[in-house]
């Protein structure tokens, strides 16, 4: 199970939603020849950006990347999707909420999330609950969220993400 502490909070710059961006990781110079095709001599080359010109290279063996396999990381790999279910009231995501106590994956893929809602009469609980559904979509073969009461959230369940997603849209913390 994760705890909400376990959250990464030091992203690189270029992936904090108020840095750079993607672009500022990639050489900005230059390009590279690739080969496509079979590889019998059909003469078909394709131009990368951001590496030196390649004189008669040779095909590129690139293998897939591997599937997540530590039980660990496909934890983290589930709370960054859970990340894409907005509260629909004060529109920050649940993981940044405190929302999300913990993620369950068995031998055979399925998933149990323990979370909570900020109160237990939220007229919402349906629309969060589908959302948790579709973020996980692909990444699990079942889905179940375990409502959890106790302990009961509070304001000291917020990361310092969600924190300032709340400050700037108005909230006082």
């Amino acid at each position: 199970m994760i705890d909400r502490h376990d959250i990464p909070q030091n992203l690189p710059d270029w992936a904090r939603p108020d840095g750079p961006g993607l672009d500022s990781a990639l050489p900005a110079t230059g390009t590279e020849t690739v080969p496509t095709g079979s590889g019998s001599g059909s003469g078909s080359e394709t131009t990368v950006p951001g590496s030196e010109p390649v004189a008669d290279a040779a095909p590129v063996s690139r293998a897939a990347p591997e599937p997540v396999t530590d039980l660990e990381e496909r934890k983290e790999e589930m709370l960054e999707a859970l990340k894409d279910v907005v509260d629909p009231e004060l529109m920050v995501n649940i993981v940044d909420l405190g929302l999300v106590y913990g993620v369950d994956i068995d031998d055979e893929n399925n998933v149990t999330i323990d979370m909570t809602l900020t109160s237990p009469a939220c007229p919402l609980t349906d629309q969060i609950e589908m959302g948790v559904h579709d973020a996980l979509q692909g990444l699990a073969d079942s889905v179940t969220v375990n409502w959890v009461w106790l302990p009961a959230w509070s304001l000291e369940c917020i990361t310092p993400d969600g924190r300032e997603q709340l400050r700037y849209i108005g909230y006082n913390l």
